[in-house]
């Protein structure tokens, strides 16, 4: 196992994962995120260098860390050879098992090997599965032409909205979350669109893996186009940054879909898959129970 800190592996690692598209989204997201700067204070391991087999991103070691957060204690993974990664997933040094904490990635046999890594370290394994999507062309775009009176006020979130993001996810209601939401504000684009109050009534934000999350109307707000404003103006500000615009759906989320496709999003034949590990010391926790499964 090996820490890539140098810059110069780090950019070489950035090209060598777009060879790997689509699988290799999510890591590739966080390492574009490490070598702009590195606002969530991240890193990555590999099995070897440069002849890499598995790597995988993870939060900096000596960062600031919550045993029940599992939004901030959150991995990206791929994998050339599924036995590397498997060796990656049973080292303690690579990964801290003694924490919630999710794995994400878009590679078929995830949840199996997570199920088989975790048994006899008595740590139970949820899995959520999403249709992944990709904005490959911000040209490709139909523009949006809201006829509304007054028009929509576009602006970034502020730090002061992520108890109202937290409240309205449905992976939210705890405080890790609301921190979470915080960290994401302060770190990485969003868009929403503003009341006459200055209250945010749609948006969309952008997490650690560069995937765009979280879209959002208001009820009393919806079928106004808000929605397609927001996904429009967050995916032109992705790509103007350098940033694929990426995202997933549930299946059954059909209004997301149909809007998608509607913005000639590109549905990947990979999925997206999230596993949240939980220790069982810590499965009566109470936020867990509530909140932490839902999709």
């Amino acid at each position: 196992m090996l820490v890539l800190s140098c810059s110069t592996k780090l950019q070489k690692l950035e090209h060598l994962l777009k060879k790997h598209f689509p699988e290799s989204l999510k890591v590739y997201g966080a390492v574009l995120n490490i070598n702009r700067g590195n606002p969530f204070r991240k890193e990555v391991v590999v099995d070897s260098w440069p002849e890499f087999k598995a790597v995988i991103t993870r939060r900096q070691r000596e960062a600031e860390s919550d045993e029940l957060d599992s939004f901030t204690n959150a991995y990206a993974v791929f994998y050339k050879d599924v036995q590397a990664y498997w060796a990656m997933l049973e080292n303690p040094e690579t990964i801290n098992w003694e924490q919630v904490f999710q794995i994400q990635g878009l590679q078929d046999g995830l949840f199996e090997i997570s199920k088989a890594v975790a048994g006899p370290k008595l740590v139970d394994v949820k899995q959520s599965s999403f249709q992944m999507v990709i904005h490959p062309n911000p040209d490709a775009l139909p523009e949006v032409n809201l006829k509304l009176n007054p028009p929509p006020r576009l602006a970034s979130l502020d730090v002061s909205h992520a108890s109202l993001l937290n409240e309205t996810w449905s992976r939210g209601g705890s405080e890790q979350c609301r921190k979470y939401l915080v960290d994401l504000i302060c770190c990485f684009p969003s868009v929403c669109v503003l009341d006459e109050n200055g209250s945010p009534v749609s948006w969309g934000l952008t997490d650690q893996f560069a995937t765009m999350i979280h879209g959002y109307t208001l009820p009393d707000h919806r079928r106004k186009g808000y929605n397609r404003l927001i996904a429009t103006t967050l995916t032109k500000k992705l790509h103007s940054r350098g940033f694929p615009a990426q995202g997933n759906v549930l299946e059954d989320n059909l209004p997301s879909i149909t809007l998608l496709k509607s913005m000639n999003a590109q549905f990947l034949p990979c999925r997206f898959v999230r596993l949240t590990h939980t220790p069982f010391r810590l499965l009566t926790a109470p936020h867990l129970q509530l909140g932490e499964y839902w999709g």
